[in-house]
């Protein structure tokens, strides 16, 4: 695990330059360094030792040092690739994963990455061919960003390692601006600068001499498969997880898992049981707040498998003291509350492992979300469409009116309702509505931004998919947008800016690749979500987590707003700074404020926009953290 960082040019690169752009990302590598200058390629990468501690450096080369690789993540099939390619005569230098790659390469070219089990963003670089191979793991588990300016590229695992370069404009993607504000992340291939494009999940980038090509090598195919009956595909979604969570427990450093008292850690924590000899070390967040605590449940499980369990409780005071260290650390607005009890949990964890195992995916392979289960329901329902235009008016009037919580509820239900189903989940999914946007952006902003309609890439995978179900549909949708873009961001960056590996058995493409031919009906059974693995987990689970409802990572953050975050709040939203910016309405901001203030729940407006702020400030303002903040008049009480 690693973070990595180059320049290739038709020129000389600055090797300098790269290695400041390491500098930036020493928290990603903190036990070494390596670099690989010519001609035309200037490679970089900062380490951190997993796997063949002593002899793993990179970067790494073939025989006669004419291809050269630097590589963050993980290839869990190394042994068995290492062996193949022993066999036809190649010869290693390390006894470490990375080195297979320079080797693969040679023997496929760019279709190496048919190959690989893993995680991974790497970088190859060809020097008889002046080329450079850019790849992306195919869920989207590791980050890489690049810049091409003229006939040179620049790439690196974090954002904050291009802006090291002072050259690189720091002009805001009013485009990225705008899906960040519905959706709460800035999805690929855009990045919050104008400049800095993301690699998506699942693609290659070639360079060679100045000129660039993007291609997709994969995609999780939702085509509907035989399946044979329930209690075999039960068995077989049990030894899946088993062979998933085996390979991933392979590490020279300590190892544990985040446990959070859901199915799908806890379903790995008992995958870990099984296949180790020593109790397994666990890791849990809890809240004050007991609807948003799961610590109970983490602890029967941590008592039926005897794991080595560790607690930490977040406070609003914990969230206040942390906001300006996780905002510089995501280099991008980045509104997922979650990532604060996130980057507790990393920093717990830390303490005592290197690497952790935790149940990313299990939602996206077997239908956890209870969004499923509603739009499933609402599927059923079809109005005429001579009515669909009085339900949204109707509806429009009960959800934005001075009603009720029950009321705006029915009200948006009733605008759902009207919609069609691609449009419907992409409103579910979304923060801000298109309304909401448009009566909160100045006119400038509304000009650049007038022809770009968000909803359009959930409708775009969802009209594409090879699914014949709207269950297995939505499924699809959330693989190639939320998971990559909110999830696997948000614990990518909150587990290495400790340092720290994450590792998700749920991700294994071969574990993905069968569930995802499944029937939708043994995913969403009625209002029964996840139902299929919930059948599997009989036998290693306790009923009562098997049978509760799904209660999600959430944070108490609409009574954070109203208390401890407040201040911050009204500080960071109505100042003269964020007004001179001339991106929002002042009078709109202010009256979402006073909204929540009131009772009416704008927290995940407010923390959108609290979010943009804090990291235009954490950007510009190195020296502005929280003790800036000054306290505005307290209305109601954090009671």
């Amino acid at each position: 695990m690693c973070g990595v960082a180059g320049i290739v040019s038709t020129s000389p690169p600055d090797p300098e330059q790269v290695r400041v752009m390491c500098r930036r990302i020493t928290h990603r590598g903190p036990d070494g360094e390596g670099y690989h200058t010519d001609a035309h390629a200037a490679l970089g990468m900062r380490r951190l030792a997993i796997i063949d501690v002593a002899g793993g450096d990179q970067p790494v080369y073939n025989e006669d040092r004419t291809v050269a690789a630097v590589f963050n993540g993980e290839i869990y099939n190394f042994m068995e690739l290492r062996a193949q390619l022993v066999a036809r005569g190649h010869r290693f230098a390390t006894d470490g994963d990375t080195e297979v790659l320079v080797h693969l390469y040679e023997e496929h070219g760019e279709d190496l990455v048919a190959h690989l089990r893993g995680m991974f963003a790497f970088a190859i670089w060809d020097m008889a061919r002046r080329q450079l191979l850019l790849a992306r793991d195919r869920v989207g588990k590791k980050p890489l960003y690049y810049r091409q300016s003229g006939t040179s590229l620049a790439f690196a695992s974090e954002l904050k390692a291009l802006m090291a370069d002072p050259a690189v404009s720091r002009e805001v993607d009013p485009v990225a601006l705008h899906h960040y504000l519905t959706y709460q992340y800035v999805p690929a291939p855009w990045s919050i600068y104008s400049a800095v494009r993301k690699l998506p999940p699942g693609h290659l980038l070639v360079w060679q001499d100045g000129e660039v090509s993007l291609r997709r090598y994969w995609k999780l195919d939702f085509t509907p498969r035989p399946a044979g009956g329930e209690r075999e595909a039960a068995e077989q979604a049990r030894e899946l997880l088993l062979d998933a969570t085996r390979v991933r427990m392979v590490s020279e450093r300590p190892l544990g898992a985040f446990l959070s008292g859901g199915i799908d850690s806890s379903a790995v924590v008992a995958a870990m049981a099984r296949l180790s000899d020593r109790p397994v070390k666990t890791f849990c967040i809890g809240f004050d707040d007991q609807r948003f605590d799961e610590r109970t449940y983490a602890a029967t499980v941590a008592r039926r498998y005897g794991t080595d369990h560790h607690e930490f409780v977040v406070a609003g005071s914990s969230a206040l003291e942390v906001l300006p260290t996780v905002a510089r650390h995501f280099d991008e607005p980045f509104a997922d509350s979650s990532a604060i009890p996130c980057f507790f949990v990393a920093e717990l964890s830390r303490q005592q492992v290197t690497v952790v195992l935790n149940g990313d995916g299990g939602d996206e392979c077997f239908g956890g979300y209870r969004r499923y289960a509603f739009m499933k329901r609402m599927g059923r329902m079809q109005p005429p469409n001579a009515l669909r235009g009085v339900l949204n008016l109707v509806g429009s009037a009960l959800a934005q009116g001075n009603t009720t919580p029950r009321l705006r509820r029915v009200g948006r239900g009733l605008r759902l309702l009207a919609e069609t189903p691609q449009h419907r989940y992409a409103s579910l999914m979304s923060y801000f509505t298109r309304e909401g946007k448009d009566a909160l952006y100045t006119e400038a902003l509304h000009e650049q931004v007038a022809s770009i309609d968000s909803y359009e890439l959930i409708r775009q995978v969802f009209d594409t998919s090879r699914a014949d179900e709207d269950v297995n549909r939505l499924m699809d949708v959330d693989v190639n947008t939320y998971l990559p873009g909110d999830l696997l961001v948000k614990v990518d960056i909150t587990t290495m800016a400790h340092s720290l590996e994450a590792r998700s058995p749920f991700l294994d493409h071969h574990l993905m690749e069968w569930a995802a031919g499944l029937p939708g009906r043994w995913k969403v059974d009625g209002r029964v979500t996840k139902a299929l693995l919930k059948k599997a987990m009989i036998p290693w689970l306790p009923s009562e987590l098997l049978t509760r409802p799904k209660a999600g990572f959430g944070v108490p953050l609409a009574d954070w707003l109203r208390c401890e975050l407040r201040p911050l709040a009204y500080d960071l939203l109505t100042d003269n700074t964020a007004r001179s910016r001339g991106l929002f309405r002042p009078e709109v901001v202010r009256q979402l404020l006073q909204d929540h203030d009131e009772g009416r729940d704008r927290s995940n407006q407010l923390w959108s926009l609290l979010q943009f702020e804090l990291w235009q400030r954490t950007c510009a303002e190195p020296s502005w953290d929280t003790a800036t903040a000054t306290a505005q008049p307290a209305q109601g009480s954090c009671g």
